[in-house]
């Protein structure tokens, strides 16, 4: 007798309990074997165990409460992005793997001088998921910071960090030199510059001639890998990569930052959404 003749033997208890020890896409190719693997890749002991540790604690931080009667209702419900902690975050999962994509707004990030109305607006949009989004009016010091602890990731994974954007039409003074990024966790560091736009190659040789000394200070303080642009999402919006880490099973705090010091060139235009965390496909 084979193998599949054996394993069809077992009691479907059996066979949720392997299926749980595989992925939720190897759970749902397993459903079209057969009818016994069918009802077993439906179980909740399956679906339950591709959910995070945590989350009861997720569903009871949600803004709109989820309607669902099994594990697998609710894990495909969280593979859409859904508003937690009063709307100042969002969290997802991933439909094949399970892992864990947080993103924080605007709101739950430090944006230096968003309380200034001189130089920062608060506004809705209708192509945010968000309430309110940050737009930069005028200012010389561009500073952006954003934190999260390991533990409200998925455990022994790579994750980056991103930085949602738009800018207006009327965008001026962020395509001159690059800012300065990172992401810090523990001892651990990542360190490079972006540009907050793709701007005008022309423009930008002649403002790097210009700004020649600040670049290449920049460049002997991060060394290889600088100068970023941000790149075109799903949702419509741009993201530029402050960096990656390793998210392991030690509970540390993930610190993320943009910088364009004060002192350089007036700059406006830009829309922050938030800074997105998610894992890296390779």
């Amino acid at each position: 007798m084979g193998r599949g003749m054996d394993i069809e033997m077992l009691p479907i208890d059996c066979v949720s309990t392997i299926l749980s020890n595989t992925s939720p896409s190897d759970a749902c190719r397993s459903s079209i074997v057969s009818s016994t693997f069918r009802s077993a890749a439906e179980s909740d002991v399956v679906w339950k165990r591709f959910l995070p540790a945590e989350y009861r604690d997720v569903v009871s931080r949600l803004v709109t409460p989820l309607t669902f009667s099994a594990m697998k209702e609710l894990f495909l419900l969280l593979c859409n992005p859904v508003l937690i902690d009063g709307g100042k975050k969002s969290f997802k999962l991933d439909k094949s793997s399970g892992k864990i994509s947080y993103m924080l707004s605007a709101r739950e990030i430090s944006i230096t001088g968003s309380d200034e109305p001189m130089c920062w607006s608060w506004r809705s949009v209708p192509e945010s998921r968000f309430s309110e989004v940050a737009e930069l009016r005028t200012t010389s010091w561009l500073e952006i910071h954003g934190k999260i602890r390991t533990q409200s990731l998925s455990p022994n994974t790579t994750y980056g960090a991103y930085l949602v954007l738009q800018t207006c039409d009327r965008a001026y003074g962020l395509d001159s030199i690059p800012s300065e990024i990172s992401v810090s966790v523990g001892n651990r560091l990542f360190n490079g510059t972006a540009y907050l736009t793709r701007g005008d190659q022309k423009k930008q040789q002649m403002e790097c001639l210009f700004y020649k000394n600040r670049i290449e200070i920049l460049g002997k303080r991060v060394g290889e890998g600088d100068g970023r642009v941000p790149c075109k999402r799903e949702d419509g919006w741009m993201e530029i990569e402050l960096g990656e880490f390793f998210s392991s099973d030690a509970s540390e705090e993930v610190n993320m930052s943009l910088m364009e010091l004060k002192g350089h060139q007036l700059k406006g235009g830009l829309v922050i959404e938030g800074i997105e965390l998610r894992p890296k496909e390779y």
